[in-house]
């Protein structure tokens, strides 16, 4: 499991291994997993130009031991002072090593092979000041390494308030942080490094994000004795003379093989253009059967002006619900045990609020969500978040920008109820679901454009590579 945790508890746990140590120690390891990275970043030191941004905390002496580092390994390192005080020790020590200190851009080299951000810190607000955002506006185009955080974010919430540094990779120090996963700060954080510090004692994650060893804990898996209704049953209420495709992908998704039964149930308002989709349905999956007895629903794609039927049906048989696309409308009190599934513009009308407020902070607002409906929300996005009424968050990173296509959100619907009949708790199918909705359309991407029932067909393909320990 990746973990991030807030800046109250890294402070803490920090300040517990500084008693142990000598002065300055934590420092200097993360300093020299800094200058590795960089190094490894630049393919090598000797004769290579590093830029320092350098602020007044302990980011700016990160920044200035590892520049000494880096050039004692015969780099050329020279360090722009963005505050009247900086670390003096860290400071001195890159003099010492050969780098330079100046406080005006003219007297550095215009073109650097990489600039090192170590302006803020996580102690830092959202925002930067003029003097660094000319800086980094001076060195557009040139490699940015974060030190801990990217500059001008806010690390506990991954709000975005202001200038901020876009970093192609980050060096983070103990455990990772909450801007390095949620969005929209993540988009701005590249690649993560993780340096160890040796931090104990850092307490619950504030988010955290599965990795192909817990999908693969999680994941249901069929027993000897096992037959197709032991094995579960998924339900799905999808479709509609106006959207049939919708009933296609969930179905598609549902049928993946992690449970014994799908059933479909058409829609009833448009006659025999809902027995069309059924039979469409029927021709594309011919194992999947008609209404009966199930231990979930997924309820909502293209179900137009019947998503309300749809979804009374489904929850009065008293088993979790995905509700999903038009069934999110519907929902007027709490539904402990299903699951939402909102994109942001959904979530936004649901909460009353602009599609802008929850993209601007959408850890906030899924969290809001979770606790107002008693229910996990699944908030899609580039970083998918998954929240649990009690306060659990996780993140989704597994998925490529070509994910944003029509009907991905009806096969993960699909998908998240065969986990959850399959006998995983709301959270976990939730948040495998997503997991494997991502490594399969990455997979089924191949680096290009994809549809959303390349997706579907890819999900068997990434469980099997996934129990193989292949992910």
């Amino acid at each position: 499991m990746l973990r991030a945790h807030t800046v109250e508890d890294v402070r803490r746990a920090e300040a517990a291994v500084m008693a142990r140590l000598p002065a300055g120690a934590l420092m200097q390891r993360a300093a020299a997993g800094l200058a590795a990275a960089v190094l490894d970043l630049l393919g090598g030191g000797y004769g290579r130009r590093v830029l320092l941004l350098v602020g007044p905390g302990d980011n700016g002496g990160d920044a200035l031991w590892a520049g000494a580092r880096l050039a004692a390994r015969g780099a050329r390192v020279e360090a722009l002072l963005l505050a009247d005080r900086v670390h003096e020790a860290g400071l001195a020590a890159l003099r010492a090593a050969g780098g330079h200190a100046a406080r005006d851009l003219a007297d550095l080299h215009p073109t650097p092979d990489v600039v090192v951000d170590g302006i803020v810190g996580i102690g830092g607000r959202p925002g930067l000041r003029p003097d660094a955002v000319a800086a980094l506006e001076a060195y557009a185009g040139v490699p940015v390494v974060a030190v801990d955080v990217p500059s001008g974010v806010d690390v506990d919430t991954g709000r975005l308030d202001g200038p901020h540094v876009r970093a192609d990779l980050t060096v983070t120090f103990g455990t990772h942080k909450v801007a390095h996963l949620v969005d929209p700060a993540a988009r701005a954080a590249g690649a993560l490094h993780l340096v160890d510090l040796g931090l104990d004692d850092l307490g619950e994650p504030a988010v955290e994000a599965l990795q192909p060893a817990d999908v693969r804990a999680l994941l249901p898996r069929p027993g000897d004795a096992d037959h197709k209704y032991t094995r579960g049953v998924v339900g799905v209420r999808a479709g509609s003379g106006t959207y049939p495709g919708a009933a296609l992908l969930a179905v598609a998704g549902a049928n993946t093989g992690l449970v014994g039964m799908v059933r479909y149930v058409p829609s009833t308002g448009s006659g025999q253009a809902d027995d069309k989709v059924a039979d469409s349905v029927r021709s594309a999956h011919p194992e999947v059967v008609g209404e009966g007895r199930v231990q979930a629903w997924v309820v909502g794609p293209g179900g137009g002006g019947d998503a309300p039927r749809m979804l009374g049906e489904a929850r009065a048989d008293g088993v979790p619900v995905v509700v999903d696309a038009d069934a999110l409308r519907h929902v007027d009190g709490p539904l402990p045990g299903c699951v939402l599934t909102p994109h942001a513009g959904e979530l936004a009308a649901m909460l009353g609020v602009d599609r802008e407020e929850v993209e601007a902070a959408p850890l906030e607002h899924a969290r809001e969500a979770a606790r107002r409906w008693d229910c996990v929300v699944l908030l899609k996005g580039h970083h998918t978040l998954v929240a649990a009424p009690d306060g659990r968050v996780r993140v989704t990173t597994t998925g490529v920008p070509w994910l944003a296509t029509a009907g991905a959100g009806d096969v993960l619907s699909g998908l998240v109820g065969a986990l959850l009949a399959g006998g995983l708790e709301p959270y976990d199918a939730a948040s495998v679901g997503s997991w494997l909705h991502g490594a399969a359309a990455t997979e089924a991407a191949g680096g290009g454009p994809l549809t959303a029932s390349r997706v579907a067909v890819q999900i068997p393909q990434v469980i099997r590579e996934t129990f193989a320990g292949l992910g």
